[in-house]
């Protein structure tokens, strides 16, 4: 297990070279070249220590142990040049093994500066380990805070889920196991400590030698990238693999490993296909060229006949229309698939929010019975935000309960029943019973919810025609310029809000008389099915709409019984709705048929006029109350004759020591990382002072200052911000705060990183200060409190008016307040 210790020397070592390596898989690898460097030179003194010689730094590579640069002796360049040379020339060294020599072959040091380099091996030089099972550890935690693939559907697959995969497919000893995406080797290392601790007993490995041997021989990864192999060799050689079956190789284009099968296959491969799709060969069984469908049929096609896998998929897997989409589905059905498990949205944040689950195939269980069982996981154990912070609901260990259950009625041939508890999270049924799209989607079968509102409720379809939007060839040129005909987008909202008196963007005549767009009433209310599932406007005009959105209108014969203002304000409601029929909240389709069938509640019209008139009257107070907040901004009309300082001079500026996962439940102390809106709790403090604190990295770049006075802890990249002792009686934190404030649009154009967004302690030193007299100051800011304490009376009123809405609405809606 990973000491806390040892995380913060691998936090602070990314901290030194972010300034000149913002990309975190460059930090990745300068890491491990010097972990790996360090252990050898450590190994090296452990023999000597018992007697013997050293191994890998003898002969003419002597020059370059470990040691030799931190001779004292030894300038910051001469450091420097040494330590450049050493890496480069290591793949030469006969003396190391091969798989270390191919990790060092083309090493180099991306960055000239003396300094950090001085800095960045004296926090590598604390690392102190004795055998490769503790570096393996370390590593793997390196490779956990790495946040490099999001590109290419590539995302990190979180720790807890591989753990959960790897138990449900239970792999065994004796069985041949592959990952055909295997990124850093995740499943692999998860399959190779289950099948340890399932061979131990009172503390004692009970296999053989030839056991063994076999068994660092049965794992097999392929990754299409050289960067994910060599990181995935590091990551199994430190995990005692001395001979780790690492492969460069395309699993979707090349035929050269078709012929090999397995006993178990665990991936989570990736999700986005190129522009244009991939071009596979020509032994799939599903003819297709969308990455997700040619894996998941690779996968079913290379199991063994007693073969068993877990596979981690996209929703579209699980529910698009598309041909081999359906034709994938109808193939795992019939013979490989007892079980789907869906995720919650935000399992792979902060990379992506995409909805997925996983597929488990197992093909003797398919053989001795024809039910599958679903199972929703709604919570992971994690927050679901950005952060991912541990949290106590957690239903992967009622999954594991039922699914294992499953597992075992089927194999001893007897039906198998859930519990009532069980039965709010899980569904089995006969294959049978799966539609003609053969759509694994969990709430395409689940009886319907109960009601337990006040009016009857009446099908969407039943009421309102629905109208699919549809965008003109963008082409023609006919169809656009000097168009007249009002074409909405989810831009629109974006600037005017859910009320649309007008479109950023028009058509023409001819465009709505040749295409398929429509044209639609007025007071039709737009939603959107797609992409940002669940925004919705009312439109004030006739207007057009891209495919998006939806357009619904209320029907001629229904006018007297459905208000569409009132439509609009249920709108709110439809967004679960929505995400239970798509089983997503980004990238996800719900069609008009679906749309249709969803159930709204009727009151009676009188009621319904009501209902509208309350709702919008608290609308009006909120709007008002966030005109004044958002209108608001404390101003200092500055004077010529005011001195100027940059922060650098006034302030001392430290940055935090702890990772962000440190926070604890109901902490004693605030523990502040770079969320605009979150203060985590911890138990110990690190600080304890009047201070500023800003965040020094951000994906988006909105970077944020708070103030706090007292004991605190922060994260490592949080710059704390204290006023030096000799300044304290010419600069108060309000005016700091102040300029701060004012400084962090040009933070934002300044920052550097690609992902995320990185501020440097010099980007914050030259922040200008205008300082007037001490007495000025304090006057300047009891004004601007006053000004602030309208404008909290203003957020007070907009969140007690926000709420009387949202209780309304799901009173209407008949859902527990």
């Amino acid at each position: 297990m990973l000491d806390s210790e040892t995380k913060r020397r691998i936090d602070t070592a990314r901290d030194i070279l972010v300034g000149k390596l913002p990309d975190p898989k460059s930090q990745v690898e300068q890491i491990t070249i010097a972990l790996i460097y360090k252990f050898m030179d450590d190994m090296d003194e452990d023999s000597e220590a018992l007697g013997g010689k050293p191994v890998f730094f003898t002969g003419e590579f002597s020059k370059y142990s470990w040691s030799k640069i931190f001779d004292p002796r030894l300038g910051g360049h001469e450091i420097f040049e040494l330590y450049t040379d050493a890496i480069q020339k290591m793949n030469q060294n006969p003396n190391i093994p091969q798989l270390f020599r191919d990790i060092f072959k083309n090493a180099y040091l991306p960055y000239r500066d003396p300094e950090t380099l001085k800095s960045f091996l004296k926090v590598i030089n604390d690392f102190n380990y004795d055998h490769s099972e503790k570096l393996g550890d370390a590593f793997e935690y390196l490779l956990s805070v790495m946040d490099s693939q999001g590109e290419a559907g590539q995302f990190r697959t979180p720790r807890h889920i591989i753990d959960f995969i790897v138990s449900i497919v239970k792999p065994k000893k004796s069985d041949m196991i592959l990952d055909p995406a295997c990124g850093t080797a995740g499943f692999l290392i998860s399959s190779y400590k289950h099948i340890l601790k399932d061979n131990t007993e009172n503390g004692q490995l009970i296999l053989t030698p030839e056991e063994k041997k076999r068994l660092t021989d049965n794992f097999v990864g392929y990754d299409i990238s050289p960067d994910m192999v060599r990181l995935s060799l590091v990551n199994m050689y430190l995990h005692t693999y001395p001979n780790p079956h690492i492969y460069e190789h395309d699993t979707l284009t090349s035929e050269e490993r078709w012929n090999d099968v397995f006993d178990v296959i665990m991936a989570n491969p990736p999700f986005m296909s190129p522009k244009g799709g991939i071009k596979p060969h020509k032994r799939f069984a599903i003819k297709a060229n969308r990455s997700e469908v040619l894996f998941v049929d690779y996968i079913a096609e290379h199991l063994t006949p007693n073969g068993r896998a877990g596979v981690i998929v996209p929703e579209g897997i699980i529910f698009q229309s598309g041909i081999a989409y359906k034709d994938l589905r109808k193939m795992l059905l019939e013979h490989f698939l007892y079980a789907v498990v869906s995720l919650p949205i935000g399992v792979f944040n902060p990379y992506s929010g995409i909805k997925t689950s996983i597929l488990f195939m197992d093909k003797n269980l398919v053989k001795k019975s024809r039910q599958i069982l679903f199972v929703r996981v709604t919570n992971d154990g994690f927050s679901l935000g950005a952060q991912r912070r541990e949290v106590r609901e957690n239903d992967l260990p009622l999954a594991f309960e039922i699914i294992s259950r499953f597992q075992n009625c089927i194999k001893e041939n007897k039906d198998c029943e859930l519990t009532e508890l069980e039965r709010r999270c899980a569904l089995i049924l006969d294959k049978e019973c799966i539609k003609e799209d053969y759509s694994l989607n969990i709430d395409r079968y689940r009886p319907e919810e109960n009601y337990f509102g006040k009016w009857a409720l009446v099908e969407l379809g039943e009421v309102c025609e629905v109208f699919s939007g549809s965008t003109p060839p963008r082409g023609r040129s006919e169809y656009w310029n000097n168009g007249t005909i009002p074409w909405f987008t989810i831009d629109d909202i974006r600037q005017q809000g859910k009320i649309i008196r007008k479109t950023i963007q028009k058509i023409t005549q001819k465009a709505l008389d040749e295409t398929s767009v429509k044209l639609l009433p007025k007071n039709a209310v737009l939603l959107c099915c797609t992409a940002s599932i669940g925004e919705y406007a009312y439109s004030e005009i006739e207007l057009t709409t891209n495919q998006q959105f939806n357009g619904i209108v209320v029907k001629e014969e229904y006018k007297s019984k459905l208000l569409p203002k009132f439509l609009f304000w249920l709108s709110s409601g439809f967004k679960k709705k929505l995400e239970l029929l798509s089983g997503t909240t980004s990238f996800g389709f719900v069609s008009a048929t679906s749309l249709k069938s969803i159930k709204i509640p009727l009151p009676p019209i009188e009621i319904q006029t009501q209902i509208v008139s309350e709702l919008e009257s608290y609308q009006r107070i909120v709007e008002g109350a966030k005109e004044v907040v958002e209108s608001y901004s404390p101003k200092i009309d500055e004077s010529s004759n005011w001195e100027s300082y940059e922060v650098g001079q006034i302030c001392d500026i430290t940055t935090g020591k702890l990772d962000a996962n440190e926070a604890v439940k109901d902490g004693l102390y605030p523990f502040f990382t770079c969320s605009k809106t979150e203060i985590f709790r911890i138990n110990e403090y690190a600080f304890d002072c009047e201070a500023l604190l800003l965040s020094g990295n951000n994906a988006s770049g909105d970077f944020d200052v708070k103030y706090y006075n007292g004991k605190f802890n922060a994260y490592q990249r949080v710059y704390i911000i204290t006023i030096k002792e000799e300044f304290k009686d010419k600069v108060i934190y309000p005016l700091l705060n102040y300029y701060l404030q004012n400084s962090l649009a040009s933070l934002k154009r300044q920052s550097i990183g690609g992902l995320t967004k990185y501020l440097t302690r010099n980007m914050i030193t030259s922040v200008e200060i205008k300082t007037p007299s001490l007495e000025t100051q304090k006057q300047i800011f009891n004004q601007i409190d006053e000004e602030q304490k309208l404008v909290d009376s203003n957020n007070q009123l907009i969140e007690i008016f926000e709420k009387k809405i949202k209780n309304k609405i799901a009173a209407v809606w008949g859902e527990n307040e």
